[in-house]
């Protein structure tokens, strides 16, 4: 039996031009993990609202577990207003606060999270005092913590965000995020010592950034890997950087090599990005015909 991987945190809708499609980081991950062929879990909180509703049936419609999906009265369910104007840089208005933000802590989701192989979590549902100590309770019991650090303006704050990274173990970001937590700490983006050096200061089993059609590029064991973006017309780029990560984390628990995960994960973001919407249906058989249409350089 396949481990699982649990995700923690916000479950919403982006609201775009076209109309609403199920979103937030989390809960896309856990979407593109089960569609990958990954056992998920997803530790999350909606509204008791029709919004609320539509998200556990968009989830039972996909064939994930709603089990640890908690249901309160007191605050509507998440919404996202996304601006698409740039194809590919997507501007996000959150709304607060909104169910996710009030995710309580049971004893039964210290025992998921210490039976689960990983613990996917991010900043963004650690904006808020009762979320932010859930998540801190569970961190301990996780094997293997993987930090999508997820930074939305204004919704972290650099004491929380460096917390995090001390209590993970992979940490996955783009470009602009490397940036910015590099110049805390008096560190340039473009050396390419950048994450050797994250690794060290926050004993990180692994560090990887995405850079955009430019590919991505990985830390791990003392070696950088590097892979190039695959040429596709994008139609919007949410959800990419999550499927990404879905498909790194699948590929690293399958035992597949640095260099084949990275490859794999970013053929599946390029994937994402050529359809409408975070949570496109796409299978392990649809990334692996982009692979074999362009075969990227490392």
């Amino acid at each position: 039996m396949q481990p699982t991987i649990v995700c923690f945190g916000e479950t919403l809708w982006d609201v775009l031009p076209s109309g609403k499609q199920p979103g937030g980081a989390p809960f896309n991950v856990a979407v593109h993990l089960h569609q990958l062929g990954q056992p998920v879990e997803l530790i999350s909180r909606v509204g008791d609202d029709d919004l609320g509703a539509e998200l556990v049936g968009f989830l039972h419609e996909r064939g994930l577990s709603t089990d640890y999906v908690q249901q309160g009265q007191t605050h509507l369910t998440g919404v996202v207003k996304a601006n698409v104007g740039d194809r590919n840089e997507v501007v996000y208005k959150i709304v607060q606060p909104v169910a996710w933000d009030y995710i309580q802590y049971e004893e039964r989701l210290s025992k998921l999270v210490a039976d689960a192989a990983m613990l996917v979590f991010g900043s963004l549902s650690a904006r808020t005092p009762a979320t932010r100590e859930t998540l801190y309770r569970l961190l301990p019991q996780a094997r293997f913590r993987v930090f999508d650090v997820n930074m939305r303006p204004p919704h972290y704050t650099r004491p929380v965000v460096q917390y995090l990274l001390e209590h993970s173990d992979l940490v996955k970001m783009n470009h602009h995020e490397l940036a910015e937590i590099l110049e805390w700490f008096g560190k340039k983006a473009d050396e390419d010592s950048a994450l050797e050096w994250l690794a060290a200061r926050f004993n990180l089993h692994a560090v990887c950034v995405t850079l955009g059609a430019n590919g991505a590029q990985l830390y791990t064991n003392g070696q950088l890997y590097k892979s190039s973006g695959f040429h596709v017309e994008v139609t919007d780029t949410i959800g990419s950087g999550d499927a990404f990560l879905a498909a790194l984390l699948a590929g690293w628990l399958a035992g597949q090599p640095p260099q084949e995960c990275l490859q794999f994960a970013c053929a599946a973001g390029a994937l994402v990005a050529t359809h409408q919407g975070a949570t496109p249906a796409i299978t392990p058989a649809d990334v692996a015909r982009l692979r074999q249409a362009q075969p990227v350089s490392s």
